[in-house]
């Protein structure tokens, strides 16, 4: 079911999360907190949390890999106050790591959750989540290995409320994430019959860069209430994180001019609710 029609139903990652927020918006009166998935999933949850004027934070997961097949996930660290081990046990059970190797694992991706989070957010701590409304907020869903992942680490946090919220995302991989212990809505405005990749519903689906993160949430930081950010950024300049980063994306016109983008929410139906 979509609500949209056309082959681009967004535009890019911060029309995404304007029109996601049209659908969250019965969420504002629980004061939430807005979780995004770094990198593509910021811009979205950015949106989000400046309509529902809510706290923004990044909630950073990484897999633990199989010895030799880094590829073959045994399970994953997901940060947060109190950061949890979410383990596979099916997959666990058939690589039999050596001993030892899981806990190492977990405490090398702790210090690579810290540096990334530093990076991101400076000095500032992550929010807490224990008796608040949550929502985790990602750009879309492919297979979903790293939302499950952090929403049954958000689950063991104890969140008054549990909820997802995606522009788009494949039905079988949508049903998943709602069966996670502990999730009480899933939100998602388009659930094409034909899936491929999320790019492709998306006009604009460049590299979200890591200057770009760290311009977002040093935004909604200081200006929660919407004021226009006319400072430069309290985080200097951002470091390399190594491979997979895009620091040399050009950001949009609106972090490189230091202004956050127009957050206006456009009309749209929502013959469901």
């Amino acid at each position: 079911m979509s609500l949209f029609s056309g082959s681009h139903p967004f535009k890019d990652r911060h029309d995404a999360g304007r029109k996601l927020a049209e659908a969250l918006v019965h969420l504002k009166d629980l004061h939430p907190v807005v979780l995004g998935l770094p990198r593509g999933g910021v811009p979205v949850a950015y949106e989000v949390a400046r309509a529902l004027d809510a706290q923004l934070d990044v909630l950073i997961v990484r897999k633990i890999g199989a010895p030799g097949h880094a590829e073959l996930g045994l399970g994953a660290v997901v940060d947060g106050q109190h950061p949890q081990c979410i383990l596979n046990d099916d997959v666990v059970q058939m690589v039999r790591p050596p001993e030892g190797y899981i806990e190492a694992e977990r405490g090398r991706q702790l210090q690579e959750i810290e540096r990334r989070r530093a990076l991101y957010c400076g000095a500032r701590p992550p929010v807490r989540v224990e008796g608040r409304a949550v929502i985790v907020v990602d750009d879309g869903i492919a297979t979903g290995g790293t939302l499950r992942a952090a929403l049954a680490a958000l689950a063991m946090s104890g969140p008054a409320k549990l909820v997802f919220a995606v522009p788009v995302a494949p039905h079988d991989a949508l049903e998943n994430m709602r069966r996670v212990a502990g999730v009480e809505e899933g939100i998602c405005l388009h659930v094409p019959e034909w899936f491929r990749a999320v790019s492709q519903f998306y006009e604009n689906f460049d590299q979200t860069s890591d200057e770009e993160v760290v311009e977002l949430l040093g935004y909604a930081a200081q200006y929660r209430l919407g004021e226009a950010a006319e400072e430069e950024s309290p985080h200097g300049p951002v470091e390399e994180l190594g491979a997979g980063s895009e620091i040399d994306v050009i950001p949009p016109d609106s972090v490189r001019d230091r202004r956050p983008p127009d957050s206006s929410l456009p009309q749209v139906d929502h013959p469901h609710r």
